[in-house]
């Protein structure tokens, strides 16, 4: 199927309606919104997205639910506690809805994609007015327009195969490091998840537009860009070329990305890493678990010892190289024996950061249909016991850094009063005295101590 990527201003006739709309309920008076993303950075990406639209429209932004006249809760279908946070949510949502009768309750993203959970909110919440999928955003003003003057509700998880938006306005959470979608949708179909049902095939931007959209990002003066695909290497014009091509770009910033897939991790993106010096020493290549078996049951289509290929290549390289990672805990029909596998390849790698769950049932997925018969009590100790094993583990390979000097971004204030915290090139958290002038520059710290899950320096 050919690809379309559509160009487009949103200066056309269904946002102009919909600005008169606005006008026209509001009295002339400017409504104000509240939104929030739950899940990871593409759904908080998305919801940048939406409030540059929402914004465009004729509101304003606000953090006070209760005072908003139009509420969007922008979802995720990752995990299962996120399922139940948005139904809690929405039931409290229902008594703002009772006081003020003008309220616009809109629910979007990755959960309501999924047709079953659509048609829960249209039975169960008959006061949420608007709800749409993945692949609505260009749909945005003309469904609003329509909840606005008709009063109707509205409803669209149509998917959308071919088409990619581009230009789109965005709302930054911050000033100094932004989120670039460089690609959408999974072919993978791990047995565990549902992100290719409810985000599709893969799709990718064409590289000249992101380049295009980084070096408008550099030149308002961010200083990190994080690109964002469900697999950056399946990027379809080349991942490691498209690296080379930012790191060109004038300036000084820094380049991250994520996630990987282990089966298309090659030496061709470890190589490129490390030969671009904007692009950040570090790489986040989810393994969920260290046993061969249950990564055959998930789909992963790696096995651990290519896995560990890539990181003993990069670690040849260049032996302060950063990993990150994601473990699932207690998949179906998982042993005691298959998960001391994956905490002994937790003392192979030495990750920096580990980001470990326990298995989340999700209805539509392959892994749905297995038998599980580990108790929710007993993935719970196992998650502790990993945890326990991973801080030790983090503590003594972070010490590799004590006495070195490192280069910091300095992002926000540290946990104590008069401390800065930011990241290192290798994406080590890092807490320093400093000044807040120093929030959205470089600085060089020079560490002292290595915590468990951060690095403590001073500024040279």
């Amino acid at each position: 199927m050919e690809l379309k990527s559509i160009s487009c201003a949103f200066e056309d006739l269904d946002l102009l309606m919909l600005k008169d709309a606005v006008k026209s309920k509001y009295k002339g008076s400017v409504p104000r919104c509240y939104l929030h993303s739950y899940g990871c950075q593409q759904n908080v990406s998305d919801g940048e997205k939406l409030k540059g639209m929402i914004v465009k429209s004729g509101f304003s932004l606000t953090d006070d639910e209760a005072s908003a006249d139009l509420i969007v809760i922008n979802t995720c279908a990752v995990r299962e506690n996120a399922h139940e946070r948005v139904f809690g949510r929405l039931g409290e949502l229902g008594h703002l809805k009772k006081n003020n009768s003008e309220l616009i309750i809109c629910v979007c993203g990755c959960m309501v994609q999924q047709e079953h959970i659509a048609e829960k909110i249209k039975k169960t919440y008959p006061f949420v007015s608007l709800v749409f999928g993945t692949f609505a955003y260009s749909d945005f003003y003309r469904m609003l327009r329509e909840v606005i003057m008709s009063g109707k509700r509205v409803f669209n998880i149509e998917e959308k195969k071919s088409e990619i938006i581009e230009n789109m306005p965005a709302e930054r959470s911050s000033s100094i490091r932004a989120y670039v979608s460089v690609m959408y949708g999974c072919n993978n179909f791990c047995t565990y998840c549902i992100v290719p049902y409810v985000r599709g095939r893969e799709r990718s931007r064409p590289i000249d537009s992101v380049v295009d959209e980084v070096k408008g990002l550099v030149n308002d003066g961010y200083k990190e860009i994080t690109l964002l695909g469900q697999n950056v290497n399946s990027y379809a014009y080349g991942f490691p070329k498209l690296l080379k091509r930012l790191n060109d770009i004038e300036g000084d910033f820094w380049i991250r990305f994520m996630s990987s897939h282990p089966k298309d991790a090659t030496k061709e993106l470890i190589d490129t890493i490390l030969d671009c010096d904007k692009v950040c020493s570090h790489l986040h290549l989810p393994v969920q678990s260290g046993n061969d078996e249950i990564l055959s049951k998930m789909n992963r289509r790696y096995s651990v010892e290519k896995y560990l290929e890539i990181v003993r290549y990069a670690r040849s390289r260049c032996k302060d190289f950063s990993f990150s990672t994601d473990i699932i805990v207690g998949f179906p029909g998982e042993s005691y024996e298959q998960f001391c596998d994956t905490k002994k390849l937790l003392e192979k790698v030495k990750y920096d950061n580990v980001y470990s769950f326990v298995y989340s049932k999700r209805e539509g997925t392959k892994a749905a249909e297995l038998e599980d018969n580990i108790s929710v009590k007993q993935k719970g100790l196992w998650l502790r016991e990993l945890l326990i094993m991973q801080r030790e583990i983090t503590e003594k390979w972070l010490s590799r850094f004590v006495g070195k000097t490192l280069r910091i971004l300095a992002e926000d204030n540290g946990k104590k009063e008069g401390t800065l915290s930011g990241h290192s090139y290798e994406n080590i958290i890092v807490e320093f005295v400093g000044e807040k002038k120093l929030i959205g520059s470089f600085v060089n710290i020079k560490i002292t101590k290595a915590l468990n899950w951060a690095l403590i320096g001073e500024i040279v």
